[in-house]
């Protein structure tokens, strides 16, 4: 379970193909991997993924763009993850963020790392000091997004301002641009998104009533 507030970014270093999926290595100068063990989860792009391997050897591993030494973790994902995520291209700068512990405070929603589908970038543009989102979702996911609602884009926990149809539209702010890849965002890119945990609930529930 995470919360939807990014710890840090990394970048896919490594990519290697698997029989029925994919290895990744993934590098970062920020997360702290120290209390990171094998089979623990880590989001990637708000995929909850296993830890299978960790380097914490600044002196052994190599350089970032920026030139700053970086710790790095490996996981494995399988064929069933990669058909419903936006994808791991190699030198892609992705958020991160460890799994809540009970006692964490929970400064964004509940977020399970199980992503519900691929959105469309249809607008990202700076309006004053923040930044407008606008994200065609799946016609499937359309239904359980609604306005002032949560809602997850590559794992950052965000309200919903508005919704048209299947598109919404989310604001934000500067320190999220800043500390996510937000930034790099362009009209057109697609987004992994989760919906909010209480809409599967509720629909759930209204179905077996």
């Amino acid at each position: 379970m995470f919360t939807g507030i990014i710890e840090a970014q990394g970048i896919i270093a490594a990519a290697s193909p698997l029989e029925k999926g994919q290895r990744l290595r993934v590098f970062s100068a920020k997360l702290d991997l120290s209390d990171v063990n094998i089979g623990d989860s880590i989001a990637v792009d708000g995929v909850c993924l296993t830890v299978t391997s960790v380097t914490l050897d600044l002196g052994q591993v190599q350089r970032n763009p920026e030139n700053e030494a970086c710790a790095s973790f490996t996981v494995d994902v399988s064929h069933a993850t990669l058909s419903c995520t936006a994808g791991f291209p190699l030198a892609k700068p992705v958020n991160l963020e460890k799994a809540l512990r009970l006692g964490d405070r929970l400064g964004g929603h509940l977020v399970s790392g199980h992503v519900d589908g691929v959105g469309k970038v249809a607008r990202f543009e700076q309006i004053a000091e923040s930044w407008l989102l606008e994200v065609q979702a799946p016609k499937a996911l359309a239904r359980y997004i609604a306005r002032k609602g949560s809602i997850t884009v590559n794992g950052v926990s965000l309200t919903v301002n508005h919704v048209d149809g299947d598109r919404f539209e989310v604001n934000l702010i500067p320190h999220t641009v800043e500390v996510t890849n937000m930034k790099d965002l362009r009209s057109g890119a697609w987004v992994n998104l989760e919906i909010d945990l209480i809409a599967r609930y509720v629909e759930r529930l209204t179905l077996t009533a």
